[in-house]
């Protein structure tokens, strides 16, 4: 479907062009993640990176170690959160949100400094963090690198709104899709036995092999799946009133990957402030917020809960629909219009949530699972799965939407 898909695509010449801006940027940015941080001592870079543990959320947010794009888009996304979390609590910005084009724009640009001030602090941690591979160890060599990062944090955000611009659209999506897939064969190398002779390493990895294919099958599944509420709509013909069906389709999860990018990056936040300062008690924190810790890994799970229920509060708001319903002459058959409208609205989306959380919970915590039960460290795993099939299945849908609009266009011409 997708080769086919594309193969079509391919012949309109502003698709291409638009993939041709995606490669071009993409190619880009992986060419800056090989670009080190200046006055680095190059041979001890290997030896720290291999010995360094790289959280979940830096291999999807980063772009490089010890490069000009280490902090990649993550503190864009930092950004973007806070300021999600903002507008819920400050009247003014969720006014700015009210007002449409302008407003957005204007939150838009909040996040941009918000971004910058985050990649500043955070950029200082991690020049922190590196002060023992710089050649020269003075404030003017850490001053000089700070900017690299910083600069190069910000041309990647302008990166991924050129994406949005001239791409396809959520530029922010295809960078962390770009780090996820780079990673990729370094994941499938650490899964490649020692001793090629052990036959029970290869019946795991065949097993774990197996299992990704089914856990992607059922995650394509539910990411399309959604539940379709049935609307009736009085039709008036010649003096005579029909009923005329819609549906309002709600997805199984409306907050998607988003629930589980928030509670990454709160659990992370200890381990970015201990970068900068070094304590017991907060090391402490950071093992016990460590997913591979039991304990971590059940607070991990609430936090995708909770972030699911609050992420999916204010992007669908029930009243509002059961208002539109009853202003454009509509009604859920058996419900009331008004308040039994919204509640019975707002009911099927907490049902929803409740089974999307536990499947998005579920599928976040597997590669912890196999590493539990095969004793095998897993390189990629069920975030990772679920943004590179939630991006892919974008990329088919905008195609297939740039498909139907010329389509369109050649019959009405």
């Amino acid at each position: 479907m997708f080769f086919k898909t594309f193969a079509k695509a391919l012949k309109l010449k502003d698709v291409r062009r638009k993939l041709f801006n995606i490669f071009i940027a993409l190619l880009v940015y992986r060419l800056g993640a090989h670009i080190y941080l200046p006055a680095l001592n190059l041979k001890l870079i290997s030896l720290f990176k291999a010995a360094s543990k790289q959280s979940l959320f830096a291999i999807i947010s980063g772009g490089g170690y010890a490069s000009i794009f280490a902090l990649g888009i993550g503190p864009y996304i930092t950004a973007s959160i806070i300021l999600q979390l903002l507008t819920v609590a400050i009247p003014s910005l969720e006014q700015l949100k009210k007002d449409g084009k302008e407003g957005r724009k204007k939150i838009d640009q909040y996040t941009r400094l918000m971004a910058i001030l985050l990649s500043l602090m955070q950029g200082a941690g991690y020049i922190y963090m590196l002060k023992g591979l710089f050649i020269y160890q003075n404030f003017f060599v850490y001053a000089v690198a700070l900017i690299a990062l910083v600069t190069g944090s910000i041309f990647v955000m302008w990166l991924g709104e050129m994406l949005n611009e001239y791409g396809m659209g959520n530029g922010s999506s295809f960078i962390i899709f770009a780090n996820i897939l780079s990673g990729l064969p370094n994941g499938i190398m650490n899964l490649y036995p020692q001793n090629d002779s052990d036959i029970y390493s290869w019946i795991k990895i065949g097993s774990l092999i197996l299992l990704f294919i089914i856990v992607m099958a059922f995650v394509i599944w539910v990411q399309d799946g959604e539940r379709r509420i049935l609307v009736q709509y009085s039709k008036k013909t010649v003096g005579v009133f029909s009923a005329k069906d819609s549906y309002i389709p709600i997805k199984i999860n409306i907050a998607g990957v988003m629930s589980i990018i928030f509670a990454i990056s709160l659990m992370q936040f200890p381990a970015t402030v201990y970068q900068i300062w070094h304590s017991d008690k907060l090391k402490k924190i950071v093992e016990f917020l460590d997913i591979t810790n039991p304990w971590g890994t059940l607070i991990y799970v609430f936090l995708i809960f909770c972030f699911t229920f609050f992420y999916t509060s204010f992007t669908v708001n029930s009243v509002e629909i059961a208002e539109n319903i009853k202003k454009s002459g509509g009604f859920i058959p058996g419900i009331r219009p008004g308040k039994p409208t919204s509640d019975y609205i707002q009911n099927s989306i907490n049902k929803l949530s409740w089974i999307g959380a536990l499947f998005y919970a579920i599928v976040a915590i597997m590669p912890v699972i196999l590493e539990w039960v095969f004793k095998i460290k897993v390189g990629f795993g069920g975030t990772t799965l679920l943004i590179v099939t939630g991006v892919a299945l974008e990329i088919i849908k905008q195609l297939d939407s740039q498909l139907l609009v010329r389509n369109y266009k050649g019959f009405l011409s």
